[in-house]
């Protein structure tokens, strides 16, 4: 019984082999034989084969010419429509076929391609007919082919997969494997749909022409009149490069070749060969460069041509600059015109001893250094005389002329004489959600959560400590049960940085730019119980180790909104990851909500006919706000009123007034709106307490109204004065 078994299943399973490898398909050279080595080395496509012109196709639209469509399965012969059209080419036709009538003509207009007969066996390549073990043929309006005709004639590989029962063809890197009466197929592992379903006739596999076409990217055309499909089987290796150098610069470049080469049948690149290459051109101008590769079976690849323009060697930039005098008293302004040129533009400038005015007599040297793009440089330097005569002292120059924006040394000190203005001020009913502790996180997690209604402002301030990359979130969620809207009106990101007090003026700078912008205005809609990311900038980029971030922004709410801001790995999904999150525990510095974070000062006294001051953020004439950690609901006293923005105008600044800034409690970066305009402290690096001096503005003959708008730069320390002083009298030169 086991033996009468055994004999069936041997039985079944050389049926099996006979149709995938029957002995009757085995296809017939007509005239001289093809060694079958030379076979598998047949050309394949190369992506630069053409259509013929005659391109009509049974049951289907004109192929477009110099496409590669046929590649795609859309314009097969009969594949388009179910064998409708140009007639019934499902039948075969009832007058002979013409083959090619020349076949030393053939050779030459056809090589590299496999022409095949329509409802014949008959096949055509470099000039030699074939037969294949049953014609190709059309079955419900798509074509078929043998697979054995097609992988002889095309140089693959043919195997058969005994555990699958799959028929597999590979070219290269590429795999493809049929079952019989199957509309599926795979393509490197990917199961894909074929146009119609496989089947047997007389022992030969048969599978829509297209299913092989499309896998292997191999072109093809139809010729309605001669009734055949022309496909191109160009195999020839493909060579192509890049000059991997911005600019080749002659003389100066060393020439980067970046080669592409390969076989579409997966043979080894042996040789290559270049005309026109040099390494480095001594002579500008413009050079034709050609490359060609050969594989293992001798075959060469097309030519491929590149045009390099070499460029003359580059020439250092001229520095040159003038003063409007060669000499000047003590404390005379000195006005320089830098003349610098360069071919390609100057992208830095590096001044050494250029002073605004000198306070010691002598010849003072001071220059100047202009750098490009390519690094080359040069110098120039002159010298000027300072006479023993004084114009005006350092104190009297620096409170006349030193630009806004910039610092001075002063005696800081003598401030705390100063008269201190008095002044009574208005709150506004805005929430500040302050996430600020731990301001160092150590592990990812809740940095602050809170409810929050109407006006609201978020500071945010934090560095990153986890020893990986991570992203911030604040995630609002709508727990009401109507659709909720959120407006963001100003908003200010900066970092990631290293530096806390870079960080954070950059934050405020941007914060006032887009209140002079608008750039940061957006509407935001809630469904009930929906969860979104706001404040995007925050996630946009990724904290490393180290990195500091800070954020202002301003929203509004028409109903209440729960707002988590988190901290993750970089590569987590926040809403995926939040369920999981602790809250953390606060540090030393401050997280907590205030209400009323709007402050509007107002003095309506004459000022800066004496020195005096105005104080911010010392807990006295401007107290600090009080409110409550919203993750633990102790009591928070926001020191410093960190996220406080303050709107202060000064009604009557007498004439000649230096309104400036000046720091009390440590080192501040950051940055004031002065009558709309921005002014940076300071515009160069930041300032120390107690001695540096930021100017802010100075009025002019008359008596004029000024409004600042201040906001605390995170990192930076409180409390901090606005100083105003009368400026010296300008004296003639």
């Amino acid at each position: 019984m086991n033996l009468k078994r055994l004999l069936i299943t041997t039985l079944l399973v050389a049926s099996q082999i006979a149709m995938v490898f029957p002995v009757s398909a085995e296809e017939m050279g007509q005239g001289n034989g093809v060694d079958s080595s030379t076979v598998t080395q047949q050309p394949a496509n190369n992506g630069n084969s053409t259509n013929t012109t005659d391109v009509n196709q049974p049951g289907d639209t004109p192929v477009d010419q110099g496409t590669n469509e046929g590649a795609t399965g859309e314009t097969v012969p009969g594949d388009s429509q179910d064998g409708t059209g140009t007639g019934d080419e499902s039948l075969p036709p009832t007058s002979p076929v013409t083959p090619p009538a020349d076949q030393g003509t053939q050779n030459q207009s056809y090589s590299g391609q496999l022409i095949l007969m329509v409802n014949s066996k008959k096949m055509y390549q470099d000039g030699k007919e074939y037969l294949a073990g049953y014609p190709m043929e059309v079955k419900d309006g798509v074509s078929y082919i043998s697979i054995r005709a097609i992988v002889e004639r095309a140089g693959f590989q043919l195997s058969f997969d005994n555990t699958t029962k799959e028929t597999i063809i590979k070219r290269g890197n590429d795999e493809l494997r049929f079952k019989l009466n199957t509309t599926s197929y795979k393509v490197n592992g990917v199961t894909q749909t074929m146009r119609g379903k496989s089947y047997s006739a007389k022992n030969n596999f048969m599978v829509p022409l297209t299913a092989i076409t499309k896998a292997l990217n191999i072109t093809y055309s139809y010729d309605s009149v001669g009734k055949r499909v022309i496909v191109n089987l160009n195999t020839l290796p493909y060579a192509s490069f890049t000059i991997g150098n911005k600019e080749v610069v002659a003389g100066e470049t060393q020439v980067q070749y970046v080669t592409n080469a390969s076989s579409p049948i997966g043979l080894p690149i042996v040789n290559e060969e270049w005309i026109g290459r040099q390494d480095m051109f001594m002579t500008p101008g413009d050079y034709t460069v050609t490359y060609r590769v050969q594989d293992t079976s001798g075959q060469w690849s097309n030519p491929y041509t590149l045009t390099i323009h070499v460029s003359k060697p580059h020439t250092p930039p001229v520095a040159n600059f003038t003063t409007d005098k060669d000499t000047y008293k003590m404390g005379e302004m000195i006005t320089y015109t830098d003349l610098s040129t360069d071919e390609v533009g100057i992208t830095e400038r590096v001044w050494e001893n250029k002073q605004l005015a000198f306070f010691t007599p002598g010849q003072m040297t001071i220059r100047l250094k202009v750098v490009n793009k390519f690094g080359l440089y040069s110098t120039v330097e002159k010298t000027i005389t300072i006479t023993n005569e004084t114009l005006y002292t350092r104190d009297e120059f620096n409170k006349l002329f030193m630009p806004v924006g910039e610092k001075y040394t002063f005696d800081g000190t003598q401030v705390p004489s100063w008269e201190r203005l008095k002044y009574a001020f208005t709150s506004e009913a805005v929430t500040l959600i302050r996430s600020n502790s731990p301001e160092t996180v150590y592990s990812k997690g809740i940095l602050y959560k809170e409810a929050a209604i109407g006006n609201t402002r978020f500071m945010i301030h934090h560095a990153n400590a986890t020893g990986k990359s991570v992203k911030m979130y604040v995630i609002a969620t709508n727990n009401n049960g109507e659709t909720t809207r959120l407006t963001q009106s100003n908003l200010g990101f900066g970092g990631p940085s290293n530096y806390a007090t870079a960080a954070g003026k950059a934050s405020v700078q941007r914060y006032y730019e887009s209140m002079q912008t608008g750039n940061k205005y957006k509407d935001t809609w809630f469904a009930p119980g929906e969860s979104k990311i706001i404040l995007n900038e925050l996630s946009a980029t990724s904290m490393k180790q180290g990195d500091v971030i800070s954020l202002f922004a301003d929203l509004y709410s028409d109903h209440t909104l729960n707002y988590t801001v988190i901290m993750v790995d970089q590569d987590q999904d926040p809403f995926k990851t939040l369920p999981y999150l602790s809250a953390l525990e606060p540090d030393i510095h401050n997280r907590g909500t205030y209400m009323e974070a709007n402050r509007n000062i107002e003095v309506t006294d004459l000022i800066g006919n004496t020195p005096s001051r105005l104080l911010i953020g010392d807990n006295s004439s401007d107290p600090f706000l009080v409110g409550a950690d919203g993750i633990k609901g102790d009591y928070r006293l926001n020191a410093g009123n960190f996220g406080v923005l303050y709107r202060i105008k000064l009604y009557r600044v007498a004439p000649n007034t230096l309104i400036s800034f000046n720091p009390r409690g440590g080192a501040y970066m950051g940055a004031v709106m002065v009558n709309g305009d921005i002014v940076g402290l300071a515009n160069v690096g930041g300032l120390s307490a107690p001695n540096d001096n930021g100017v802010l503005f100075r009025t002019g003959e008359r008596e004029q109204t000024v409004d600042l708008i201040f906001t605390a730069a995170p990192g930076s320390n409180l409390s901090v004065n606005l100083l105003f002083q009368q400026m010296p009298e300008k004296k003639s030169e």
